[in-house]
């Protein structure tokens, strides 16, 4: 199982945020400025900023292991 710590709060963490952010700002945006919602132009560009920043804030909150 994964432990995410808030401790670990850094500017890894802001930077993912705010791709994620910035994916959906972008397709919300998008879909009311031209009225399409259902559009693989879109989608490729809201996935590329999403996925990066759920995968990065995960990473930049994980717990670090010691190893012995």
């Amino acid at each position: 199982m994964i432990k995410l710590n808030i401790k670990n709060f850094n500017i890894y963490t802001i930077l993912s945020i705010l791709f994620l952010l910035g994916g959906f700002i972008n397709y919300i945006s998008w879909g009311i400025r031209y009225g399409v919602w259902f559009d693989t132009g879109i989608y490729s560009i809201t996935i590329v900023l999403v996925i990066p920043g759920i995968v990065g804030t995960i990473i930049s909150l994980m717990d670090k292991q010691k190893q012995n």
